[in-house]
């Protein structure tokens, strides 16, 4: 009997140790001496941490794992040991994804391989850069013209602003409707236009493949929506 109890209790651990991560992520950070790196995602609207290592000297790549039951957004997280923190996003899936970076410019630097979705998702970032971009600097317009009293250049401003607003929100829902298959499209509504008008939102929701809108940001995009109608009923 008890020779029976070790070897099931040997076969267990060799069960847990050969046990393929459903996620690997590769990450080659460039001139990473002294620091540590966590994988991070969002849980129960928390962010947690799902693995982590510290580096101390010279390293190669670094390995870090996590389980996946379906694709979804990753962060890897660079503490430096100061006061700075950066954080690269990236759309997992079940495999490896590779980021390669570097310490001096650690978000924008970061080139991602891996899943479609993450594809998916720098398309669409592809694009709505520019859109953000040029808010940015209507924002530096419109102070400029607060400070100058330009009310002319300030009503100006601000009817670019409005349009510009509503180009990222039909980019994105067109964005959303051309890929309703992937994970991506209720993931930018929540994200992207949460606070678009509810029939814009509805229209992705309703687009959505039945595979995907049973997806974890599938059902969060629907609740999402029964619970803004709700309180606009209200």
């Amino acid at each position: 009997m008890k020779k029976t109890y070790f070897l099931l209790l040997v076969f267990l651990i060799l069960a847990c140790a050969n046990k393929q991560s459903d996620l690997i992520v590769k990450a080659n950070i460039e001139g990473l001496k002294k620091g540590t790196v966590y994988l991070k995602k969002i849980k129960d609207t928390s962010l947690v941490t799902v693995d982590s290592i510290e580096v101390n000297g010279n390293s190669s790549i670094i390995e870090l794992y996590s389980d996946l039951d379906e694709p979804e957004m990753f962060y890897l997280y660079l503490d430096k040991n100061s006061t700075e923190e950066d954080r690269v996003s990236f759309f997992a899936d079940k495999g490896t994804t590779e980021i390669n970076t570097t310490l001096k410019n650690f978000v924008f630097d970061a080139k991602i391989k891996g899943s479609k979705q993450q594809k998916a998702l720098e398309d669409y970032q592809n694009v709505i850069s520019r859109i953000k971009n040029r808010n940015l600097e209507l924002i530096k317009e419109s102070f400029e013209a607060q400070k100058a009293g330009d009310t002319v250049k300030l009503n100006a401003v601000e009817k670019e602003s409005k349009s510009l607003l509503k180009r990222k929100y039909l980019y994105t829902v067109n964005f959303a409707l051309n890929n309703k298959d992937s994970e991506v499209a209720p993931y930018l509504a929540l994200s992207e236009i949460y606070n678009a008008r509810i029939d814009l939102l509805d229209t992705i929701n309703k687009s959505l493949s039945p595979e995907i809108k049973a997806s974890k940001y599938g059902t969060e995009l629907d609740r999402f929506i029964q619970e803004r109608s709700k309180e606009e009923k209200q």
